[in-house]
């Protein structure tokens, strides 16, 4: 389980992909965003594969919120204790978890830039690795984390994270589970950091 948890913390940023900053005026949105500041479904394709999107309200700026992504010093104050951050398409994003590890020891976690438009758009590809569950090594080519930011106001800033390339097995289905509750303790500590 220890494993897994490491894993999903990587994993959060390994399937999203940053993307849009738009003004939105739909006020259910907004509506539901009040009630719960961290929305999370699982969307079943017409294939079968399942997309996770899970969508975060922040009271900050946007520029504070792509810091927090996208540079080592945002980057593991919230969501790992040690971090290398590359950004440029085709960079990395490395992090490790272990308490007396380094970056680059085992057990690191390799993220790829696919690609990024800055504070709107960041598509992250994980590299496979000897933790991930056995159905996702299979699929590891497949699987990729599109985040979007968007301004709300000039202080609050919504995130967007699609993690797409889930296939339609059992396995899947518990894991994704997993996935929405470690992801949403994540972002609690994203929003106690920013806000």
């Amino acid at each position: 389980m220890r494993t897994i948890t490491k894993f999903a913390g990587s994993l959060l940023l390994t399937f999203v992909a940053v993307a849009a900053a738009s003004q939105s005026t739909d006020s259910t949105e907004d509506q539901a965003a009040e009630r719960d500041p961290i929305q999370s479904r699982v969307e079943v394709l017409s294939t079968g594969e399942r997309i996770l999107i899970e969508e975060v309200v922040i009271e900050a700026p946007l520029a504070d919120v792509w810091n927090a992504y996208t540079t080592e010093s945002g980057y593991t104050a919230w969501a790992a204790p040690k971090a290398r951050i590359d950004l440029r398409v085709g960079g990395t994003m490395l992090t490790q978890y272990g308490p007396n590890a380094e970056i680059g020891d085992p057990g690191t976690n390799t993220l790829h830039i696919v690609n990024y438009v800055p504070q709107r758009l960041l598509t992250l590809r994980a590299e496979i690795a000897d933790n991930w569950p056995e159905v996702m090594k299979q699929d590891g080519e497949r699987l990729t984390n599109v985040i979007l930011f968007e301004a709300i106001t000039p202080n609050r800033t919504r995130i967007e994270s699609f993690g797409i390339g889930y296939g339609p097995s059992p396995e899947y289905e518990n894991l994704l589970q997993f996935f929405v509750t470690a992801n949403r303790s994540l972002y609690v500590e994203l929003k106690r950091v920013l806000e």
